[in-house]
């Protein structure tokens, strides 16, 4: 069976290019025993891949030159010699930018009977969504009635962070970089006030959105905005250090925030942190999240791009605004 799948060629030394990655054609084996077959639905890019493209040591291995870009891909099952794994089966794995796969039937994670579209586990229902949930619970200890800033509020995280933090009766303030954005942002998630971060001063539109200080900001940006948010802290707030994407494509490092000192008079708890720091909150994460999602408390949308040739513009896209919640790709198979 032939397949097509997209290999990083080039490490970019500022924002990646179309002539970084190329899309192959591979020969695909049948599965031998313990194995499945499968052909992916849909396949994710997140900010986090950008780091990867640099060969240096991180928390994750960098993708190597001419090797396959990995990381989640909803599928489904075509062949199985693995007990359990039936066809038609979906599962999600984390073989990437590729159209079908053999592989070890313990390297998938079956889906069992699915609580909302394939696609929604690359997002709410996936690593952005737990990102969101274990930020604010378990990185930042939110508490029911604060006040919460987002940063970066109009993407993937960003969007289940704030509307999880309104549906704790919080006050939301969050920001974007357009006025589509802030429109989503106020109108279908119902944040109390959002701002274009291009227009004006950030520290001032944080002081309108909330008046009498931050509790908990939930940091997706860094670099201006994460000082910013750090001017509106309160005393004993909490900075949960999600991400720091206008930071990514950086050839330089940025200098960072000039008012930190203001976290020591201030008593703040900056801490920043992974997903896989709170593997134990899976289980509270989906009955959580599934829940909401089931009676219409929490929404999301998604940016959906079609075919593997697309992948490496949907993957430069989140470094330009093209997305509105998370980022997929609908692979030709997915109907």
């Amino acid at each position: 069976m032939k397949s097509r799948e997209v290999h990083l060629v080039g490490r970019p030394p500022g924002t990646p290019t179309p002539d970084d990655f190329r899309v192959v054609e591979a020969d695909i084996g049948d599965p031998g025993p313990g194995e499945v077959l499968v052909r992916n639905l849909f396949l994710s890019v997140d900010p986090y891949m950008r780091g990867r493209m640099r060969d240096r040591k991180s928390y994750v291995a960098p993708f190597g030159l001419g090797a396959t870009m990995t990381g989640g891909a909803v599928g489904q099952v075509v062949e199985s010699q693995v007990p359990g794994l039936f066809p038609g089966d979906h599962v999600l794995s984390n073989f990437g930018w590729r159209e079908v796969f053999t592989c070890a039937g313990d390297e998938v994670t079956p889906l069992g009977e699915l609580r909302a579209p394939a696609s929604a586990y690359l997002g709410v229902l996936g690593m952005p969504g737990m990102t969101a949930y274990t930020g604010l619970f378990g990185a930042a200890s939110l508490k029911d009635g604060e006040t919460v800033f987002v940063s970066g509020a109009a993407g993937a995280v960003g969007s289940v962070a704030g509307q999880i933090a309104k549906i704790k009766g919080c006050r939301v303030v969050g920001t974007a970089g357009s006025a589509e954005k802030v429109r989503y942002l106020v109108d279908d998630l119902a944040f109390d006030h959002a701002f274009d971060y291009h227009e004006g001063q950030p520290r001032q539109h944080i002081r309108e959105g909330a008046p009498e200080g931050v509790d908990v900001f939930f940091d997706n940006v860094g670099g201006e905005l994460l000082q910013a948010g750090i001017g509106a802290m309160r005393e004993f707030g909490r900075i949960a250090l999600c991400g720091a994407i206008s930071m990514y494509n950086d050839t330089e490092a940025a200098p960072g925030p000039t008012n930190l000192a203001r976290a020591i008079g201030l008593g703040l708890n900056i801490r920043g942190f992974l997903v896989r720091h709170y593997r134990h909150m899976r289980k509270d994460f989906m009955r959580d999240v599934s829940g909401w999602l089931a009676d219409g408390q929490l929404t999301y949308r998604e940016t959906v791009y079609e075919g593997i040739e697309s992948a490496p513009d949907a993957f430069i896209g989140l470094f330009t605004g093209a997305n509105i919640g998370k980022m997929v790709v609908r692979l030709d198979d997915a109907g």
